[in-house]
C-alpha cells in the first residue's frame, strides 16, 4: 500500500466511525458499474474522469451528431 492508500483508509475508518458515512443517497443499493473490460487497467481512470465529465471522444461525438441528423429527418413528412 502506497502512503495515499492509507492515508485514504484512515479517513474512510474515521468517517465510518463517527457516522459520517451513513444515511447517503443509495445507502446499501448495489453500485452500477459500467463494463470497462476492453479498456486497458491503466487508462480506466482517466476514462472515467472524461466520462463524468460528460466529454465525448470526437468519433462518439460525430455519431451521436448522425443519429441526432437522422431522428430529424425521419420526423419530417415525406414527399409527394
Amino acid at each position: 500500500m502506497t502512503i495515499f492508500d492509507t492515508l485514504a483508509e484512515r479517513h474512510i475508518q474515521a468517517a465510518l466511525e463517527s457516522g459520517e458515512l451513513q444515511g447517503l443517497a443509495g445507502e446499501g443499493k448495489p453500485l452500477t458499474l459500467d463494463d470497462d473490460s476492453h479498456v486497458p487497467p491503466e487508462l480506466r481512470v482517466g476514462y472515467r474522469l472524461l466520462k463524468n465529465a460528460g466529454y465525448l471522444p470526437p468519433a462518439l461525438l460525430a455519431r451521436q451528431e448522425a443519429v441526432s441528423l437522422a431522428d430529424l429527418l425521419s420526423a419530417l413528412p415525406p414527399d409527394s
